[in-house]
Order: C-alpha cells, then sequence, then structure tokens
C-alpha cells in the first residue's frame, strides 16, 4: 500500500494554485507517494460562504484523516511566520502522531525576521534579560526557522524541516526545497 501524503501549504491562493499544486502532487507520486492534495476535491455547493468555508474545512479534514504523513510549506506568507491554516494542519497531523516534514523558502531565522520585518531593528534588552520590540513584548530568539512549537513538532517526530535560501520574487512556487524535503520523507518511508 502506497503511503499517503497530504500537501499542505499556502498555493492555495496563488493566481497559479492549479499549476504548483499538480507539479507537487506529480512530484509526490514519481516519489512513490499517494498524494492528497487541497483544491483536488469537489467541494459541495453551500448556500452560505460560510457554509462552504465549513465544506471546505471538511474535505481537508478528511483528506488529512486518511493521510500517513504531511508535508508542509511554511514558507512565510503575509507576514512573518508561516501560513496560520497550514500551521494549523501541521499540529493537526502532530497530533495524531503521524510522520510530518515541513519546508522554507527562507533561510532566515523567525528571530530574524521579528527584529527586522516586524520591528525593524528597533529592539532593546528587558530587565529580565529578554530581547524585547518597542512594545515590550519578547522576541522569540531559539535559532529556528519558525515558532518553536512547528520547529518542535516536526523534529520530536523525527521528521525534518528543509530550508533554502529564494529570492522573493519566487518564494511562494519555488519548489526545489519541497523536493529535498520530499526526497527525505521517500527514503525514510518508502511505499
Amino acid at each position: 500500500m502506497r503511503v499517503k501524503v497530504y500537501l499542505a501549504g499556502p498555493e492555495v491562493f496563488l493566481p497559479n494554485s492549479v499549476e504548483i499544486q499538480k507539479e507537487k502532487a506529480a512530484l509526490a507520486r514519481a516519489a512513490g507517494f499517494t498524494p492528497l492534495v487541497p483544491g483536488d476535491l469537489e467541494i459541495p455547493p453551500a448556500p452560505t460562504k460560510h457554509q462552504r468555508g465549513l465544506a471546505i474545512y471538511a474535505v481537508d479534514e478528511g483528506m488529512m484523516l486518511a493521510a500517513d504523513m504531511i508535508i508542509a510549506n511554511l514558507t512565510p506568507f503575509r507576514g512573518i511566520s508561516a501560513d496560520v491554516g497550514t500551521v494549523f494542519e501541521l499540529g493537526f497531523m502532530c497530533g495524531r502522531g503521524k510522520h510530518v516534514y515541513a519546508y522554507t523558502n527562507t533561510s532566515r531565522s523567525y528571530y530574524e525576521r521579528i527584529l527586522h520585518d516586524h520591528y525593524r531593528g528597533n529592539a532593546a534588552l528587558r530587565p529580565d534579560g529578554r530581547i524585547a520590540g518597542p512594545d515590550g513584548l519578547s522576541i522569540e530568539d531559539f535559532d529556528m526557522a519558525d515558532n518553536l512549537m512547528l520547529d518542535g513538532g516536526i523534529l520530536r517526530r523525527e521528521g525534518k524541516l528543509v530550508q533554502r535560501e529564494v529570492p522573493e520574487a519566487d518564494r511562494l512556487t519555488d519548489l526545489e526545497a519541497f523536493k529535498e524535503c520530499l526526497a527525505i520523507a521517500a527514503k525514510r518511508h518508502r511505499a
């Protein structure tokens, strides 16, 4: 039986989402996996936008329940951190004890992104010894790709988080880190 992999990420929001998701699915099949891709299945009609959102969630949850593992795109999306929906999906799969892998198309740490992109380098040492922004909120500094809960969840399950530096214009579409992550997962979980 082939291992089913849920492919999570913000690709569903891209103007070329169908093409990117088809390419990722083809790469997963070539690696010996059965890809489960959000956006692949027909969403039942719904009378309101809210009910449509719930229908999409139900389809995606069904795919996650059927999956043996997840490969999540944690490239920063609409801010300094990963897409919140993808983060939920990664946590969901961790909570179910599934194999988890992820990648990000930035090599800059979460700390660097908070300090430079969010606070524009404006930080100081608080009396408790922690670095904080001008709002007094401490800045997480654990030399991790994103929030410690993401890196920690992946690594506690012996997964891998691949980081690559990709030019900003290609950050959400470049698949080299995905391919690397897929190769690592395939080596460990040959179907």
